[in-house]
């Protein structure tokens, strides 16, 4: 018995080993080393190691936000509405044509080669184009749309097409219709690839919106944080960029967060991607 017991004390040490660091270390290096790279930064604007007008301190761009927050709240907002209608335009679109694609191999034949073809054609160069036979918020959207749809197609195209086959010969033997496998198997077990591309799309759609700001700016696109770090520079307002820069940055990581958690909701009690298990 005790040399079990030994046995059993000697082999715990290694399973906790094995286990990783705590999740608060998540949250708590990253944040660490943000600290130190401002702390940085803030010294070699100081100590003159850099040009303060060109490069200036993270105090000098916290301070732009209330300095500058009547320019940035709506252009932020501004943003923020192109990127969501663009996002949901994308993720409606993807998943269409990703379901009709997968009923029919004719029409994925013909229409596929044109969804790459959108996907690979830079926005900066349809944008003025498009700018001629639509408005200015009709090309804002279909730019965002064209940049984040793809993820959402491929993705979802992927999961309808790595159904079961056994669970599909299931199907055929209770003589399911078309309609009822693509609604009961087929777009439940592609939901985990569906929800990768989501979160692909979103990010996307973000850049997307900054890109379709900065090439609609000549048209009159002036309300957004695209525009603002397009113009602010001219200007040798420095601290408003990169105050809407920062603005990005923050709406981009919120956006991938919120997905990330949806996914979760959404997979966490069936898919092994989310179920947590000990190493």
């Amino acid at each position: 018995m005790s040399a079990i017991s030994s046995a059993g004390d000697a082999a715990a040490p290694s399973a906790a080993s094995r286990r990783g660091p705590p999740a608060l270390l998540k949250w708590l290096l990253p944040l660490a080393f943000l600290v130190v790279v401002l702390g940085a930064w803030e010294y070699c604007v100081a100590a003159g190691l850099t040009p303060m007008k060109v490069v200036p301190a993270p105090s000098e761009i916290w301070a732009a936000f209330f300095r500058e927050w009547e320019t940035l709240g709506p252009a932020w907002l501004f943003t923020l509405e192109v990127t969501l209608k663009g996002f949901v335009l994308a993720v409606v679109g993807g998943v269409c044509l990703a379901i009709l694609f997968s009923l029919s191999r004719l029409v994925e034949y013909t229409l596929y080669p044109y969804a790459i073809i959108l996907q690979v054609t830079p926005v900066l160069a349809l944008a003025p184009l498009l700018l001629v036979i639509f408005s200015q918020a009709t090309v804002l959207l279909i730019c965002v749309w064209l940049v984040a749809f793809f993820p959402v197609l491929a993705n979802t195209l992927i999961g309808l097409r790595s159904t079961d086959h056994n669970l599909l010969n299931l199907f055929e033997l209770y003589r399911a219709s078309s309609w009822q496998k693509l609604w009961l198997l087929r777009l439940r077990g592609a939901l985990p690839y569906f929800l990768g591309g989501v979160r692909i799309a979103g990010g996307l759609s973000l850049i997307g919106a900054v890109v379709s700001e900065l090439a609609t700016g000549a048209g009159g696109a002036r309300g957004g944080l695209g525009y603002i770090i397009y113009l602010a520079p001219r200007y040798f307002a420095y601290p408003r960029a990169y105050a809407a820069l920062v603005l990005l940055s923050l709406s981009g990581i919120a956006i991938f967060l919120a997905l990330s958690y949806l996914s979760h909701l959404m997979l966490y009690k069936w898919h092994e991607s989310a179920l947590k298990r000990e190493n």
